[in-house]
């Protein structure tokens, strides 16, 4: 049985990782991704939903609005920036309330959260399995494709029809590719695309500025048209 999700945040990054972690678990479906509650309510109206992943602070009607105003609401998982609405959340009695940025290990325990409610115990994740996968992509480069752990990537750059691939270890891959395919393979959630040129990993990212994110010794451009979809992701992070 498919549990049927509806993703609802404003924030389009967000949106794509709840996606991707859902994509995940072939025994949870999406039903639709709304940016804001108005359209949430109405879909709602016209589908059947099981599982709302909602943030709570958007433009209009807040998440916590939206669940008082809907009269037999779905089981809700409140995904938010902001932790000083947890009480008020769990008063909605909100099956979890997850804070931004959320791990795939985290967002699994609020799934099976849900199982364990509905009693689906037979669906319930085994977490230590999902947690020990190391995602890969092969890459063709010099005729052959190699095999590449998504962890051991620290940034990438694309220069004309080539696109090349830096690693822990201080090696390279250079493949002839472009860099939004690249980004399509990329199944993780902790790559971020920062530049027209430039896809970064997360976790590898030592400081940052309004201009640029450090890795290692490299300083790599923030472009203008990224910007304030990065430094929004950066600051969700910060303190």
């Amino acid at each position: 049985m498919k549990i049927k999700c509806l993703i609802v945040d404003d924030e389009e990054l967000a949106i794509d990782i709840i996606e991707d972690y859902i994509k995940r678990l072939e025994f949870l479906e999406i039903k639709g991704k709304c940016k804001n509650a108005i359209e949430a309510l109405n879909m709602l109206n016209s589908t059947k939903i099981d599982l709302i992943f909602l943030d709570i602070q958007m433009p209009g009607l807040t998440g916590l609005q939206l669940m008082k105003n809907i009269a037999n609401p779905p089981q809700v998982i409140f995904t938010t920036a902001y932790s000083e609405f947890a009480l008020e959340g769990f008063e909605l009695e909100a099956l979890d309330y997850l804070i931004k940025p959320i791990s795939f290990e985290r967002f699994i325990k609020a799934v099976n959260r849900y199982f364990k409610i509905n009693n689906f115990n037979n669906l319930i994740i085994n977490e230590k399995t999902e947690e020990s996968s190391n995602p890969f992509i092969f890459v063709k480069s010099d005729k052959k494709m190699l095999k590449v752990f998504l962890s051991s990537i620290t940034h990438i750059e694309s220069i004309r029809n080539y696109v090349t691939i830096y690693l822990n270890d201080k090696s390279q891959i250079k493949t002839h590719n472009t860099i939004s395919n690249i980004e399509q393979k990329l199944t993780e959630p902790g790559f971020l695309r920062i530049h027209r040129s430039y896809i970064v990993s997360t976790d590898k990212i030592e400081s940052y500025t309004s201009g640029s994110v450090q890795i290692g010794r490299e300083y790599i451009p923030i472009s203008r048209n990224y910007r304030a979809k990065v430094i929004a992701f950066l600051e969700g992070l910060s303190i």
